[in-house]
């Protein structure tokens, strides 16, 4: 019966090649995981945040990889186990054996583990539409941050594959706060981050300042500094970001977690297209606020 479900599901992805049909299976897995971890409680502590939860939730186009979540508030006793072995239970019973590594470590503030499956191809006969490797294995992180900066709002979300669950999820205006912090600190190239800014920025999303600033005295380059946060800091340190960034790298970076409809448009990537998006940002945020300050 699984196979059939999991055969129908991937004809309506109808992926183009063997690497977005890899995607596709992947996401189909992080369902299973997704609505497990709610049923197992993990919603009532911790939101689902990040690249995969705009994905599978705001309908993003670019697949993902890993699954985020950060507590509602701090927790250094925080542990994944009971969570885990839920999960492992739950989809077991599906036909998916998943093998756990817990990959965590003491005093740090993010909490890492990893299912893996061989499920695909060994207990489930799917109908794909590319030929894969029989024994090669679905792989997914999961991290949570059990410190994180104060600040971020949630609401409620549903998905309704495998089941219906609720999750709890951060907020779009906390998720832009977070992710231009990746953008500020992260100390590599990751054209993924870069392609959620154009998303976030096309949506006319406004960034919780506030947050970012908690983040960034928080972690980061700017850690303990007294920052003074407005949308001009934003526009100086993200625009000296824009201009030391290999664009090239980040093109690469993203390919292939996008349709290929998708991959096109990455010809335009360049400091003048990342550019041009941070002064609509910017352009945004300076229309909200004048119109604020009109009176009704």
């Amino acid at each position: 019966m699984l196979d059939k479900v999991l055969s129908a599901r991937i004809r309506e992805y109808a992926p183009e090649n063997p690497v977005e049909q890899e995607n596709v299976l992947q996401e189909l897995m992080q369902h299973y995981v997704l609505s497990s971890l709610s049923r197992a409680g993990l919603f009532a502590e911790a939101m689902f945040h990040g690249g995969t939860c705009l994905r599978i939730i705001c309908g993003m186009n670019r697949f993902s990889e890993d699954l985020d979540f950060l507590l509602k508030q701090p927790n250094p006793n925080f542990r994944w186990q009971g969570y885990l072995e839920s999960v492992r239970k739950d989809c077991k019973l599906e036909g998916i054996p998943f093998e756990v590594q817990d990959k965590s470590q003491a005093g740090t503030a993010v909490q890492k583990v990893f299912l893996k499956t061989d499920s695909i191809g060994k207990i489930l006969a799917l109908d794909l539409p590319f030929e894969r490797y029989q024994a090669r294995k679905i792989r997914i992180k999961l991290e949570i941050d059990i410190n994180p900066p104060t600040g971020s709002t949630f609401t409620t979300s549903y998905i309704t594959f495998p089941v219906t669950a609720s999750l709890t999820t951060q907020s779009l205006e906390s998720g832009f706060a977070m992710k231009l912090h990746a953008l500020l600190c992260r100390s590599y190239v990751k054209g993924r981050d870069w392609y959620d800014f154009v998303w976030y920025v096309a949506r006319k999303t406004r960034p919780d300042l506030e947050l970012l600033c908690h983040a960034l005295r928080q972690q980061g380059p700017w850690a303990g500094q007294p920052i003074i946060m407005t949308l001009c800091w934003v526009q100086e340190n993200m625009e000296a970001a824009i201009r030391r960034i290999d664009w090239a790298t980040a093109r690469d970076d993203v390919q292939r977690f996008l349709p290929l409809r998708e991959q096109e448009g990455l010809r335009a990537w360049s400091a003048d297209f990342f550019l041009h998006h941070l002064a609509c940002m910017n352009d945004d945020a300076e229309e909200r606020t004048r119109r604020a300050a009109v009176p009704s």
